[in-house]
């Protein structure tokens, strides 16, 4: 019987190969999948006798990872902002980078809510998250805002095109216990016609130019290329959604859009175009990079 570390080594050689350049910790994470214990617990037991059908399970999953299919596709979940996401070929996988998203859009809620300018009564804040793809946003944006005790104070719509990937952010929603905080509605960006304005409109919209597709990591072709093609310049989506603002914005509105590390000039510039009078900043993620535009009428705050 083999044990966790013969496999690991056996299984991280096998991915080298084949091209990961996380091949250790694709072995580790995989077969944590394939036992049905944490990565953790395979790091810490590298003697632990492996059963004949948990490492056939495993030698399948090396083989799928071989292919290119991400780790989370094959295991099934997706760590993001402290939550495990279920994932699945629906919908995009949700990225770190999308957490600044997350923060931003807690940071714009709180400010709201603490404003003095906010009466006592005040109706919910309503928030929408287009192109919600596995929900991870506003579900994650939920959970952090109830850990504050203010998620009764927020209303959020989530939108999506595709029928298959709101299935699956009803999944994650009802899993997260948030199933009656967040409603989902199919729609191509936002509704046609939009009664109660939003103050605040989320989205993580495609944004790879159409002939950067080809060249993307392998493990993105078992993506919904819906998810990632934003057209010939990257912003074709964006800018459909950019111009849908001053009719579902309320007069004080925001609208945080996640952007490409190389799109934060390209943003503004097509805010300054698309919606005259409107200002355009750039906040940066982690790393530095640009990744979260926010996008309000007049000056900036």
């Amino acid at each position: 019987m083999a044990t966790t570390g013969e496999l690991l080594r056996e299984g991280a050689d096998r991915l080298r190969t084949a091209g990961s350049v996380s091949a250790r910790l694709d072995a580790e994470l995989l077969l944590g999948c394939a036992v049905g214990v944490e990565r953790t617990t395979i790091v810490a037991n590298h003697d632990a006798p492996v059963g004949p059908e948990a490492a056939a399970r495993y030698e399948a999953f090396i083989e799928r990872r071989a292919a290119g299919e991400p780790v989370a596709y094959i295991r099934g979940i997706k760590e993001f902002f402290g939550i495990v996401f279920l994932v699945d070929p629906r919908a995009l996988i949700p990225r770190p980078e999308t957490e600044a998203l997350v923060e931003a859009a807690e940071a714009e809620v709180m400010r709201r809510l603490t404003s003095e300018a906010r009466p006592t009564g005040s109706p919910p804040i309503r928030i929408a998250d287009v192109g919600t793809g596995s929900g991870a946003i506003a579900i994650a944006l939920v959970a952090s805002l109830r850990r504050k005790r203010a998620h009764r104070e927020v209303h959020i719509i989530a939108t999506d095109v595709s029928t298959d990937a709101l299935d699956l952010a009803r999944l994650n929603s009802v899993s997260q216990a948030v199933a009656d905080e967040v409603r989902f509605v199919e729609a191509d960006l936002l509704p046609p016609v939009v009664v109660d304005p939003f103050a605040i409109v989320l989205a993580n919209l495609p944004y790879v130019r159409s002939d950067a597709m080809a060249g993307l990591p392998v493990a993105t072709s078992f993506e919904p290329a819906l998810a990632l093609d934003g057209g010939r310049d990257g912003l074709e989506v964006m800018a459909r959604l950019l111009a849908r603002l001053p009719d579902v914005l309320t007069a004080d509105g925001v609208a945080l859009l996640e952007i490409g590390a190389d799109q934060g000039l390209a943003i503004v510039d097509l805010v300054t175009r698309t919606l005259p009078g409107w200002g355009c900043t750039v906040q940066p993620d982690l790393a530095g990079l640009p990744r979260v535009a926010r996008v309000v009428r007049g000056t900036p705050a």
